[in-house]
């Protein structure tokens, strides 16, 4: 919190009263939740109201309603997560998973709807980014009508529709740190999965794409070796940050066992924008870890770097060469080729764009952007593409909030390590998806969530203490016991 204050980007709440007979003291804790779940009480939120507490047997209930809320649609949200990064439909030839993630996604929106009603009243909590990412929607939508193929851009914004969906359901959902937990350890189970399987095929001589590159085990988010490696650096970070905030050696050493087995998988898909997304993450993180010795930091991790380069096979250094010229396969040219293409293109449909994945239709030999950033401003227009600038750069901000106010607390040491991690796994991400058509599929938006959720989790663990500091640096007066302040009535989730 910087000189004393809270800031926030939500509308006022109204002020919770102290309610007489018993029957409100039963309520209270529901309608202050509800309330909580808006973002009033964000790290950094400007307070609105006067200096007044909070009585730890309410902020107390608040947790306990926002901890057991929705607790059904978190059981689909696992499930569907499941589905989408374990993809069992590929693995086992059981007719009866083909729709599983469809019939998974429905009723974990039918579970989330009355669930979230009779907890807030409402259909969603209202943070930027999920506003943002309703924005993207709205985007694609009005991307149709002028679209190169109307029909084709509707089934692609109905496809979206899920993303964004499912994103809003994981933000209101995520509410406890057991929540957020479970979610990050299936993900890194999977990708676990994933890089053995990478490995594997790289050892085997499984290689697909002209006999250079691994194929994988699953399609879909995984089956493009660049999209693979881009999933494996953002998951690193994420290892590296749990290894550091859990206690236990065997724990630790496990998470850092997954952050070189994702490493290695990066190396196996022999992606260049993974390596660069991978440099990228790392610098973050040494960055922000090493804040005391950082002239040190970067010296180690140059050193670290020229380690991994040499030690890694022979064919992977010379295709990071071909980065800076002598490129024997031309893809990097024709990625160069395609970019162009596609700055032109949006320029020429700066309002809607050619549709909602209707950009091969304008590129040559039918190929997409291979740049997220290229792909959101010539399929939506230019405005979206400051809406998804803005969807990813907004959690970093906030992340960096609970770095500072967590640094050195002992009982905050989890939250900052996974706001590092999560920061260095968003940077790469921005890094990674600079060379992938990914800008509407799930990396991102899972990554966001998470983020979203850390910071509310902060919010109702730690935002009593935080109001505590703020009233002790302003010279407060002695609160009235009548009411609690407006920013104080989002204490919680």
């Amino acid at each position: 919190m910087r000189d004393g204050q809270v800031l926030t980007d939500y509308e006022a709440v109204t002020p919770l009263r102290r309610p007489e007979p018993p029957e409100g003291d039963e309520a209270a804790p529901a309608e202050g939740a509800a309330r909580a779940l808006d973002g009033a009480s964000e790290p950094g939120a400007r307070r609105r109201g006067g200096s007044k507490k909070v009585r730890p047997a309410k902020l107390h209930a608040e947790r306990w309603v926002a901890g057991r809320s929705h607790f059904f649609t978190y059981v689909g949200l696992f499930l569907f997560t499941t589905f989408v990064f374990f993809r069992p439909y590929e693995l086992f030839s059981m007719p009866a998973l083909n729709e599983g993630a469809q019939w998974l996604a429905l009723l974990t929106i039918l579970a989330y709807i009355p669930s979230q009603f009779a907890t807030e009243g409402n259909l969603t909590a209202r943070p930027p980014e999920v506003i943002l990412a309703l924005l993207l929607l709205v985007a694609a939508l009005l991307s149709v009508p002028t679209a190169t193929n109307p029909g084709e851009a509707w089934d692609n914004v109905v496809e979206f529709s899920k993303v964004v969906l499912i994103f809003v359901v994981a933000v209101n959902v995520m509410r406890t740190e057991r929540r957020l937990r479970g979610l990050l350890v299936l993900v890194l189970a999977a990708s676990v999965m994933l890089s053995f399987s990478a490995l594997n095929d790289y050892w085997q001589g499984r290689l697909n794409f002209q006999g250079e590159r691994v194929k994988g085990m699953l399609g879909g988010l995984f089956g493009n070796p660049n999209d693979l490696a881009l999933h494996l650096v953002t998951m690193v970070p994420l290892a590296v940050a749990l290894a550091f905030a859990r206690r236990g050696s065997l724990k630790k050493v496990a998470y850092l066992l997954c952050a070189a087995l994702f490493t290695a998988g990066v190396v196996a898909s022999f992606s260049r924008g993974g390596f660069l997304g991978l440099v990228a993450s790392a610098g973050v993180m040494a960055w922000k870890f090493g804040r005391k010795r950082r002239l040190f930091v970067v010296a180690v991790a140059a050193v670290a770097l020229l380690i991994f380069v040499a030690a890694a096979p022979g064919d992977y250094g010379m295709r990071l060469a071909s980065m800076f010229g002598g490129d024997v396969t031309g893809s990097a040219t024709a990625r160069q080729a395609l970019f162009w293409r596609s700055v032109v293109v949006a320029l020429r449909h700066p309002l809607t764009g050619v549709g909602l994945g209707c950009f091969y239709h304008q590129g040559a030999h039918d190929q997409v952007t291979h740049n997220a950033y290229t792909q959101v401003a010539s399929e939506m227009g230019l405005a979206a593409l400051v809406v998804y600038f803005l969807f990813m750069v907004m959690p970093l901000r906030r992340l960096r909030e609970i770095e500072r106010e967590a640094l050195g607390a002992k009982d905050r040491a989890t939250f900052y390590y996974l706001a590092v991690g999560l920061q260095a796994s968003l940077v790469g991400y921005m890094v990674c998806s600079f060379f992938a058509s990914v800008a509407h599929l799930w990396y991102v938006y899972y990554l966001v969530a998470y983020s979203v959720s850390l910071r509310r989790i902060y919010a109702l663990r730690f935002g009593e203490e935080g109001l505590r500091q703020a009233e002790k640096k302003e010279g407060a007066n002695a609160p009235d016991a009548g009411e609690a302040p407006a920013a104080v009535a989002g204490l919680t989730l």
